[in-house]
């Protein structure tokens, strides 16, 4: 199986994550490119480490991370979707064995919000990666802090961890947000559906998700 950081380096999923990352600046969107891809799929696989899943799902959990907002080239609109077929096409292409596939490509298709569900492991995993990375270095400009509430609660959080106790089976997101910059409640207004799915997502991985923000526990 070609490996996560061949991937990485392959310059048609590359450009397959510039272009991803281009057209979502273009309507105003945070930072969608090899960043948050890394991040992601870094993350995704940790998780499933800590919990004592096998080296190879975790490979393939850092791999559906990597590739998981390529369907965004098409269109926002359903790229969870779009993403998928996408996945699909490239991995076959590389010779990833149709179970490995299956799997990518099945954790890719159920990562956005609108139509998610942590389905299986790596999906579980990829949701609780990808609605957590929130951060400052996410915003492409300052100048839209203050017009626009996505940038300015990703601006505002200058720490941000996830922590998986296996022993405890519990995951915890914490943040630390710049409250002169954009109240907690702002960051709820907007990232409470993302939450309620992240706790889903743990609860599939026989977690408890606990969000703590500023000291002080919100879910």
């Amino acid at each position: 199986m070609v490996s996560f950081e061949n991937l990485r380096k392959d310059s048609e999923i590359l450009a397959y994550i510039e272009s991803a990352n281009n057209v979502l600046g273009q309507i105003g969107y945070t930072e969608h490119g090899m960043a948050h891809a890394v991040k992601t799929g870094e993350d995704a696989s940790r998780i499933l480490s800590s919990l004592g899943y096998d080296e190879h799902t975790c490979e393939l959990a850092r791999i559906a991370g990597l590739i998981h907002d390529i369907g965004n080239t098409v269109n926002r609109c359903d790229h969870a979707q779009s993403g998928a077929f996408l996945a699909f096409e490239l991995l076959r292409a590389r010779g990833f064995d149709y179970k490995d596939v299956i799997e990518i490509t099945t954790a890719v298709g159920h990562h956005d919000e609108k139509t998610a569900a942590p389905v299986t492991p790596i999906a579980a995993a990829l949701i609780l990666a990808d609605k957590s990375d929130v951060r400052t270095t996410r915003v492409r400009s300052r100048d839209t802090v203050y017009t626009d509430i996505h940038d300015r609660v990703n601006y505002a959080v200058f720490s941000s961890k996830l922590d998986v106790d296996r022993e405890k089976r519990m995951i915890v997101l914490t943040l630390k947000i710049d409250t002169l910059v954009c109240p907690v409640m702002e960051y709820f207004e907007i990232f409470i559906e993302r939450m309620v799915l992240c706790k889903k997502s743990a609860e599939f991985l026989k977690c408890d998700f606990e969000l703590i923000i500023n000291d002080t526990r919100l879910l």
